[in-house]
């Protein structure tokens, strides 16, 4: 499992490819990998964005990621587990998020990564603000409705 918050551009690919390649290279179990990458997209609630900051608490953010992956260690059978999030000033078409989940099975794997990426996204300490095509600033108040089961 490792967490990763950066402050500058990141190719999610590459990571993902070094990842495995440092951390994986050996492991024959692994039947499934789930990838999510989130990208910033230019507009949200019906505006145009044409950027943002993304804020965080250092050491907080870490330790509830850090937890979430626990949190899906202990309720799937994974291998390995990996999130990757970007902070500061992000535009549009950027990678602001990687989850990678590995396991032997596909079910595990996808269900694990949906409820990493929407716990991340319900409880994990981040702030938007972003920047309107017009100039205007808002913060964004709703960030997600966390994991829902099917």
């Amino acid at each position: 499992m490792a967490v990763t918050i950066c402050t500058h551009p990141f190719n999610p690919y590459e990571v993902l490819q070094a990842y495995e390649a440092t951390h994986l290279h050996a492991l024959g179990a692994i039947g499934a990998t789930s990838l999510f990458i989130g990208t910033m997209r230019d507009f949200n609630d019906g505006d145009h964005v044409k950027g943002m900051t993304l804020e965080h608490y250092p050491g907080m953010t870490e330790k509830q990621l850090d937890k979430i992956l626990i949190e899906a260690q202990n309720q799937w059978a994974l291998i390995d587990s990996l999130v990757v999030h970007r902070v500061g000033d992000i535009f549009p078409k950027e990678p602001i998020v990687l989850v990678a989940v590995w396991s032997s099975h596909r079910g595990d794997a996808f269900d694990a990564s949906r409820f990493i990426m929407e716990a991340l996204k319900s409880k994990a300490p981040f702030w938007k603000k972003e920047l309107l095509l017009n100039e205007q600033e808002r913060w964004v108040a709703k960030n997600s409705h966390g994991y829902q089961s099917s």
